[in-house]
């Protein structure tokens, strides 16, 4: 067997591509923005900024907050049948 080539954004030419009126700097606010453990968030990547993102699969996935870890947020969502937890970047979330 041949391994996989590629990395962590393999084949996420269109998930990760942003709308053409929202390309440029990134909102400092957004950067920045605290959530509280209970918030419900939606995953939605920044593709400008790498640090924190969490695997492309997750994309669009909707979680609860469970704790802050860092700059970070530790994100519980629902794969199937199976609760998985992700750590996130805040510049990624979005308030549900």
């Amino acid at each position: 067997m041949a391994t996989r080539v590629g990395g962590f954004r393999r084949k996420t030419r269109s998930k990760l591509r942003k709308n053409v009126k929202l390309r440029g700097k990134i909102s400092i606010r957004k950067y920045f923005q605290g959530f509280k453990i209970g918030d419900r968030v939606v995953l939605s990547a920044e593709p400008a900024i790498q640090k924190g993102m969490y695997f492309p699969r997750y994309h669009g996935k909707s979680g609860i907050i469970k704790a802050k870890q860092g700059n970070c947020y530790q994100v519980a969502f629902k794969d199937g049948n199976k609760l998985k937890t992700a750590i996130t970047h805040p510049i990624h979330l979005k308030r549900a």
